[in-house]
């Protein structure tokens, strides 16, 4: 074997070697941002006012009284995080500007379940949402709960 072979060896295996070593610009970002989703889901999650309580929740002891939304929680274990934040645009609108679009009635209720589970582009740009079918109604319904109870 001669001295081109060797080098032409080493070279090739330190190519693959370092290719092969780092993760896609697109792995990088959905990974950090599913690190990162449950505590920034969190942190900006609205705190529920005295104005917002039900009456039959402020007759619920503090330790029986659920911490968070269901809505929230949802959110924040799914990828939503990757496009979307409570207060700033990212990929797709603030959630507090989807409120501020649509009012809390039954008919955009059902509008933006169906948007969440079938997709969509056009509304705020055109950048598509992906569709979410495996997500269930009813959990989508909480999602959407969540997010139209941001307008204040």
């Amino acid at each position: 074997m001669n001295t081109k072979h060797v080098f032409a060896a080493l070279g090739l295996s330190f190519i693959l070697f370092s290719c092969g070593s780092e993760k896609s610009e697109y792995d990088r970002y959905y990974e950090q941002s599913y690190r990162d989703s449950v505590a920034t889901a969190m942190a900006n999650a609205p705190k529920e006012t005295p104005a917002r309580k039900a009456p039959a929740a402020a007759s619920k002891p503090a330790a029986e009284q659920p911490k968070q939304q269901p809505g929230a929680m949802l959110i924040a274990g799914s990828d939503c995080t990757a496009c979307h934040n409570n207060q700033q645009k990212l990929v797709g609108p603030a959630y507090v500007d989807v409120a501020k679009k649509y009012e809390e009635n039954d008919k955009n209720r059902e509008y933006l379940i169906n948007k969440v589970k079938q997709g969509g582009a056009g509304v705020w740009g055109q950048v598509p949402m992906p569709a979410h079918p495996n997500l269930s109604t009813d959990d989508a319904g909480k999602m959407v709960d969540y997010i139209l109870s941001l307008n204040d």
